[in-house]
């Protein structure tokens, strides 16, 4: 083989390196976080949210994805982001509270919901 060959081959191998990376990408399941407030209200809580994962062996964004969705203390909002989570074919959604699960049982009967307990 000669140099100028060997030199167009390896770059057509290296020109699809990463093609071949990405299509070998583990799909990770991804948890739908669903509350009716905002961000900074469960900032204490998505702390324990993240400990309580990695107490089960989860670290997002390792081997878990999550999808968070805040209505920012607009109920009205909840369906609509509900639908987003269940479009986004979630494996699970966590429902931060009895408004949030309200509107995450409406929109689906085939995805789990689980609900943060009050105490």
């Amino acid at each position: 083989m000669r140099r100028r060959e060997f030199i167009t081959l390896l770059g057509g191998t290296t020109a699809t390196w990463p093609l071949a990376a990405r299509a070998q990408q583990r799909v990770l399941p991804v948890i739908g976080f669903l509350s009716s407030t905002s961000p900074q209200v469960f900032e204490v809580r998505l702390r324990a949210f993240a400990q309580g994962l990695k107490e089960e062996g989860y670290v997002e964004d390792q081997n878990v994805a999550v999808e968070y969705r805040w209505a920012g203390d607009d109920e009205n909002r909840l369906p609509m982001l509900a639908a987003e989570l269940v479009h986004r074919q979630v494996t699970v959604i966590a429902a931060g509270g009895s408004p949030s699960s309200v509107a995450a049982k409406a929109a689906t009967a085939t995805i789990p919901i689980v609900v943060r307990d009050r105490q």
